[in-house]
């Protein structure tokens, strides 16, 4: 899994990469947005770790970053990366410039880098106002460094920290009563939940001292062990001084007192983990798992997270310690100890007056897992299914910040979606980039040339996050007082000024309405009502429109969602049919390549030509003929009885002794002749023998064939069966597509309607106002008694009752 590259839409709806580089390689700003940018854009600070011994002993410094002046860094490609290899070939840039708030060199130490990054957020952390502070960068960057720290040089955590408890020195509230409650709330607690907050806490801080003397023997799994850099710069908060002053911070009031609240949790492979939760010693069971909610107002949260009140250091120093204890940390090539998930400190300050919660402020300290490409890292298992985690879930980031970027860039163009709910990280954090608060990023890398491509992606990453511009919320927001609930979560009452229904109205509405007559209040009543409805009448067409649009929306989505699996299916019925087809030719091939070169093998040796093979078989029968001539010219010969003769025995002797020699001569010719048909019946036998051989082998091909028919018909009905899912699925979405109509019917007839009560409201005209003269007029000429006054009493009133009853 490779590290994070964005790409987003440009106007013409063509897609390209947001790390888009310019004519000099650095990311530009649009016009309108130079003015603001310095004040508003989000902070973005660059610290560059220093080069190891063994960095150095393996020629890792190369010049690859070099620092122009405090706000400007420019990147050289080293020979070998990838990014000189694709300058070579006309591709890209092989040097990149990047701005940034302020760079922060090798030999910067940890307090020079507090006072230069988030001290003034820590003084408007004080004052009342929500923070964010996080780390990113590719493994073994030195992240947790600069958030936490060594020995001698204590990190970010221990400095603020540090100056929060230098602040409220003094004005610490000792009570535990009141404690954060879900967003942005507060809770009263009873005694019992107080009694059991302390419980908890004196555990935690007990179990922690026990484990702190036990450490040197006790040995640390590897998927599960802390870091040492982090636990040992932890244990020296404790010896750290309170020295970090913070001159900006305003001076509160004596009578208000601080009450500090600490949570501290993970992400691991998209799962939250409390880890002040203490572990349960079961083996079978895990840990569990918590949600990340909403609140009334909209602020997100962690259900179930574990609150715990501090008042000094030392206790600071032991939850710390205790939680990195329980964080997931591994071990790579590229790191011994690295982090396998996403921590978050989070601080909840509580201004306290009397027992009335005036304000909470909010500050988050976030620890990104390193971004890491796998084949580099030689990660598998376990820690490559975390890596992809890691991966995707800083990638959704950066997907948050690119469309954020865009929207605030464009303004002719309709806001787009930001993806903040397809991760936990962006979730939890979604209020802060929405404006809840100040956002900075501090982005670690290290200058070697071997991880260049790397530090090149995150530097590009952090350009982005560099053009966004962070909008505060309204006054009317900000000024908000947290809500106090009581400790069964109900709301106990609102700690600020709301305004009642009555002050919303307008200047022109608000009259005395004691001093007004009977007629007159009719009057007002009526304009009330017809307010009242109008606005009705509003909020149901706007949310008829709303309904409609998301409906719209939502079956147009369907329907390309349909058309798109349709497409897919006929795509992969294709392509499967054409794999059958090649499949069926490439066994077709094979058996009449076997065939025939089974056959050339065979028949090789023991070929004999057709001319040859008729002559031989052409002596061989006229061998044959003469040896039958030759049997009978003996057979005649041995039959006939001799003659001798005293005259002539000397020619007997002489014919029987030629005739011998010419029987043996015969015998002779016919073993030949024997020996000569033998051998080719026994060819005869060879080449039988080969047939059948070539019949057996062609048995077994047409076997084969017959399997590859069977496949191909078994394919043949899955495709067949996939299209009736998709024609299941076709009758569902006109089943959907009439259920829209008849909706849009039921819309249709509720405007009719509405319509009908705007006509009717319309109608029903206010009966005009009588001065006091007529009243007191009609009162001195009307009848007193008889049944004509009753008559006019009784119209009268029962006019008054119809008015008020409408």
């Amino acid at each position: 899994m490779d590290i994070i590259d964005l790409t987003v839409e440009d106007n013409t709806g063509e897609t390209q990469s947001v790390f888009n580089d310019g004519p000099t390689g650095s990311i530009s700003m649009p016009e309108e947005m130079l003015d603001d940018a310095e004040q508003e854009n989000l902070s973005v600070y660059l610290r560059v770790r220093p080069f190891s011994k063994e960095e150095l002993s393996d020629n890792e410094d190369q010049s690859c970053v070099v620092t122009e002046d405090s706000q400007t860094v420019v990147l050289h490609a080293p020979k070998g990366s990838a990014t000189m290899k694709s300058s070579e070939r006309g591709i890209g840039l092989s040097h990149h410039k990047f701005t940034f708030s302020k760079i922060f060199g090798p030999e910067t130490k940890q307090a020079d880098f507090f006072e230069g990054t988030i001290k003034s957020h820590v003084s408007d952390y004080l004052a009342g106002q929500n923070a964010l502070i996080f780390t990113y960068g590719v493994t073994s960057s030195g992240k947790t460094y600069t958030v936490h720290g060594s020995t001698k040089e204590p990190g970010l955590l221990p400095h603020a920290l540090s100056a929060i408890f230098q602040h409220i020195r003094g004005r610490q509230y000792e009570g535990m009563d009141l404690k954060p409650y879900r967003g942005s709330d507060a809770q009263k607690l009873g005694p019992d939940q107080v009694k059991q907050e302390r419980v908890t806490k004196a555990a935690i801080l007990k179990e922690e001292g026990e484990s702190k003397r036990k450490s040197s023997t006790s040995s640390i799994r590897s998927s599960r062990r802390s870091r040492s850099s982090s636990s040992s710069s932890i244990s020296s908060l404790s010896a750290f001084s309170e020295q970090t002053e913070l001159g900006s911070t305003p001076v509160e009031p004596d009578g208000s007192q601080f009450a500090l609240w600490v949570a501290y949790y993970e992400i691991y492979n998209e799962y939250v983990y409390d880890l002040l939760q203490p572990p349960s010693f079961s083996r079978s069971s895990r840990r569990a798992a918590l949600r990340v909610c909403e609140d009334s107002t909209g602020h997100t949260y962690v259900r179930d997270i574990k609150w715990i009140n501090i008042q000094n250091l030392e206790e600071a120093c032991k939850l710390l310690r205790f939680g990195n204890k329980h964080r997931s940390a591994a071990s790579t090539k590229m790191n011994q100890s690295s982090s396998r998930s996403h921590s978050i400190f989070t601080m909840k300050l509580m201004k306290i007056d009397g027992a009335t919660v005036e304000r909470i402020s909010e500050f988050s300290l976030c620890d990104l897992a390193g971004s890491e490409r796998c084949n580099k890292a030689k990660t598998f298992g376990e820690r490559l299914k975390e890596a992809g985690n890691i991966n995707n879930s800083l990638f959704i980031l950066g997907k948050c910040i690119a469309a954020l970027r865009n929207n605030q860039t464009d303004s002719r163009m309709k806001s787009g979606y930001i993806p903040f709910r397809e991760s936990k990280l962006t979730k939890i954090f979604q209020n802060t980039f929405c404006g809840d608060g100040r956002t900075s990023m501090i982005v670690n890398i290290q200058p070697c040339a071997s991880t260049y491509d790397e530090t090149l992606h995150v530097m590009k990453f952090s350009a982005i996050a560099s053009q966004v511009v962070q909008v505060p919320l309204s006054e009317s927001l900000e000024s908000l007082a947290p809500c106090l609930v009581g400790p069964d979560g109900k709301p106990l009452l609102r700690m600020e000024s709301v305004r009642s229904d009555d002050e919303l109205l307008d200047e022109e509405d608000e009259v005395d309405m004691s001093i007004l007559p009977q007629e007159d209040l009719l009057i007002t009543s009526e304009n009330l009502r017809a307010k009242l409805m109008a606005e009705r009448r509003k909020n149901l067409v706007q949310e008829i429109e709303i309904r409609k649009e998301m409906g719209d929306a939502m079956l147009k989505l369907m329907i390309e969602s349909e058309e798109l699996h349709r497409r897919k299916m006929a795509e992969l019925k294709e392509s499967y049919q054409e794999r059958m087809d090649q499949t069926f030719e490439l066994y077709r091939d094979a058996v009449k390549e076997h065939a025939y070169q089974s056959a050339m093998n065979r028949i090789e040796d023991h070929y004999v030509p057709i001319d040859e093979f008729i002559d031989e078989q052409e002596k061989v029968e006229t061998l044959t003929r003469k040896v039958s001539q030759l049997e009978s010219n003996q057979l005649s010969r041995t039959g006939q009885p001799p003659i001798p003769t005293l005259d002539t025995s000397c020619q007997t002797e002489n014919g029987t002794h030629q005739a011998t020699q010419r029987e043996e001569a015969d015998a002779e010719r016919h073993k030949q002749l024997y020996m000569q048909k033998c051998a080719v019946e026994d060819m005869c036998v060879d080449k039988q023998r080969l047939i059948v051989s070539l019949e057996k082998q062609l048995a077994t091909l047409n076997e084969s064939l017959q399997l590859v028919r069977s496949t191909f018909a078994d394919e043949s009905a899955k495709a067949e069966a996939l299209q009736m899912k998709v024609d299941e699925q076709a009758k569902h979405t006109d089943d959907l597509l009439l259920i829209n109509g008849n909706q849009d019917k039921e819309i249709a007839s509720l405007k009719q309607e509405i319509a009908r009560l705007s006509s009717e409201t319309v109608a029903v005209q206010p009966k005009p106002k009588r001065g006091l003269l007529a009243n007191i007029k009609l009162s001195v000429t009307s009848p007193r008694k008889g049944p004509l006054g009753r008559t006019l009493r009784k119209t009268v009133s029962q006019r008054s009752t119809k008015k008020l009853s409408n």
